[in-house]
């Protein structure tokens, strides 16, 4: 392990790996491939917002910029615009990967973007219909069509690693989360039962599937929604004084390239882990050196009502 990184953090040795992260352009997909890169990792990074054109989400950020953060971290980086509702296009991206390494360690699906179609606190019946399927496409056959095609190359090699990203931990999400909807709900719930069936069906090789939560995100919308950056988020806190215990999206890269690099990493197969459980385990921090514990927050603090406290939290 490397110190390569500030606040003191320790950065994990993946060099010789090959990883695809699908869903990369912003947010947590974009640090999972930052931190993957900067831990020695070739990454082949995918979206389709691109300085061509913006994708249906219509935010600025492009898989270019992604790109250009893999390569200020040091890292071997590949950013490549690819929708992955198209089978073609996904089918000549692991092609591609293949051919030039013959080999992919870690996959990460973590394409959505169906928040775009979300119309929180609204029933079944009274959420748009054409927006709602749209977003069970977005979230769920995108997974389904990358994981088809790209775990015949993963499985290749024992160890192979597919990293589900969701939003919730299981314990969170056993109930139905009547504020975020029908839609948003299927969706997290589907994520999870994917990872259930391909950690059944990738254990004979030596590979496992593990769901993966960041905590709340302050991932680029977030910070456009409360009219901050990353340098004064905490001025939010006087509004919303409960976005105290958010993390920033290089926790849940962090927490991915820690999962990349543990031998043993089949222990959580089949699991829902969050980037403040992974963090106690693996001892990784966020950018500011605290270890934001979101979900328990959330249900200890959060929920209840009580007043927002992080202490014991991060």
């Amino acid at each position: 392990m490397s110190a390569n990184s500030s606040g003191g953090h320790r950065t994990p040795d993946l060099t010789g790996r090959v990883a695809l992260v699908a869903g990369a352009t912003r947010g947590a997909g974009r640090a999972i491939a930052v931190e993957l890169a900067r831990a020695g990792a070739t990454v082949y990074a995918t979206g389709r917002s691109s300085r061509a054109g913006r994708s249906e989400i219509d935010r600025p950020e492009t898989i270019e910029e992604t790109g250009e953060l893999m390569t200020a971290a040091g890292g071997d980086g590949h950013a490549l615009r690819v929708d992955h509702l198209e089978p073609d296009e996904v089918r000549d991206l692991v092609a591609r990967i293949d051919a030039e390494h013959g080999r992919l360690d870690v996959l990460v699906n973590d394409i959505f973007g169906g928040d775009r179609y979300a119309q929180f606190g609204t029933t079944l019946w009274e959420h748009d219909l054409p927006g709602g399927l749209r977003m069970l496409r977005m979230g769920i056959d995108t997974h389904a069509i990358t994981s088809h095609f790209a775990l015949p190359l993963l499985i290749r090699r024992p160890g192979g690693l597919v990293i589900e990203m969701t939003d919730g931990t299981e314990e969170y999400n056993v109930a139905y989360r009547k504020h975020v909807g029908f839609y948003y709900d299927l969706v997290k719930a589907a994520v999870r039962r994917m990872t259930t069936a391909q950690a059944y069906e990738l254990a004979p090789h030596g590979a496992a599937a593990i769901a993966v939560t960041p905590g709340w995100l302050r991932s680029e919308n977030m910070l456009d929604a409360f009219g901050v950056t990353e340098q004064n988020w905490r001025d939010a806190l006087e509004r919303v004084p409960h976005f105290a215990i958010s993390e920033s999206p290089t926790f849940v890269g962090r927490a991915i390239a820690a999962l990349a690099a543990d031998p043993e990493a089949t222990r959580w197969n089949d699991q829902v882990v969050s980037s403040g459980q992974l963090a106690q385990v693996y001892g990784f921090t966020d950018v500011d050196g605290s270890r934001p514990d979101c979900w328990r927050y959330v249900v200890e603090v959060q929920d209840p009502d009580l007043p927002a406290n992080t202490d014991g939290y991060r």
